[in-house]
């Protein structure tokens, strides 16, 4: 597909990037904005407004977004008003006059890692998003694992420990115990704030990244154990604190995961970080577009 681009959207619960994305990859033309969340059509609006300067240069468009992408189409996205189900896909393609494709940003956020990131050539990928929330982008033999409800990759519920709350009943244990707000909860005070105060020595906060490395490392045995990756890598916000928790976490996967399976897999920081979501976005609409033409 020599010389073929296409737009790609990753949008979020807070802010939207909208980007041309050549075959190799490449990134450009790329701007970001907070999202309009003043109504439910304005975010679709926005990504419209947004895309129309590059459609003469684009053959067709990828999303990624903040919560569920039905095969239809539709997506649910929690953190945005009113999306029940959107007809993201739809108004898009009517839109833009563009193929358009939509996928979760887990989804996507694994098709960036396997084309151009941490997982670059490989079929068998887990990719652990720990941030705010925590998920995981599941590829098997190349193939996105989705779920019979679209609800594969939900790791936040992944039982690690025998521990309950208020917020481990409402949340899943995983996410409750280890994200990035479980973390700053913690101490009363956001997680960059904590981990400030760990690399300065403090003894406290150095243990609770510790407790995270245990709990995140317990998370990753499992998702080993089930699906025999070829490689895990770790992304989201919680990641730029690796270095406080990535021994502990590298430890303690071992420790626990399918003895054959572990020593074969690598785990991995991701260097793409945000772009993840873009390129896999990109990667989704090219995909796609081959397909049609097939």
């Amino acid at each position: 597909m020599p010389n073929t681009r296409v737009i790609a959207v990753d949008l979020g619960g807070t802010k939207v990037a909208v980007a041309l994305i050549d075959e190799r990859g490449k990134i450009t033309h790329c701007v970001i904005e907070p999202v309009d969340g003043s109504s439910t059509e304005a975010p679709v609006d926005q990504i419209v407004r947004l895309a129309k300067p590059l459609i003469g240069q684009a053959e067709g468009v990828g999303v990624a977004v903040p919560g569920l992408a039905r095969r239809d189409g539709t997506v649910w996205a929690p953190n945005l008003p009113g999306w029940d189900r959107v007809p993201l896909a739809k108004l898009l393609r009517r839109r833009l006059r563009l193929p358009a494709f939509v996928e979760s940003d887990r989804n996507a956020a694994v098709l960036g890692e396997a084309w151009r990131g941490a997982a670059r050539g490989k079929s068998d990928v887990v990719v652990l998003i720990a941030g705010t929330g925590i998920g995981a982008g599941i590829l098997s033999d190349g193939r996105l694992i989705r779920g019979a409800h679209e609800l594969s990759g939900c790791a936040g519920w992944l039982v690690v420990a025998d521990e309950m709350n208020e917020f481990t009943a409402r949340c899943g244990a995983l996410e409750a115990l280890a994200a990035g707000a479980a973390i700053g909860r913690k101490e009363s005070r956001d997680g960059a704030a904590v981990a400030r105060a760990a690399r300065a020595g403090d003894k406290a906060t150095r243990a609770i990244f510790l407790r995270a490395g245990n709990l995140l490392g317990r998370a990753v045995a499992n998702l080993i154990s089930l699906f025999d990756p070829e490689v895990v890598v770790l992304t989201g916000g919680l990641t730029h604190a690796a270095d406080l928790f990535l021994d502990e976490l590298k430890r303690t996967a071992m420790q626990f995961a399918q003895p054959l399976s572990a020593p074969h897999v690598a785990i991995e920081v991701s260097t793409l970080q945000e772009q993840a979501n873009l390129l896999g976005a990109g990667r989704l609409a090219f995909d796609g577009i081959e397909s049609k033409e097939a």
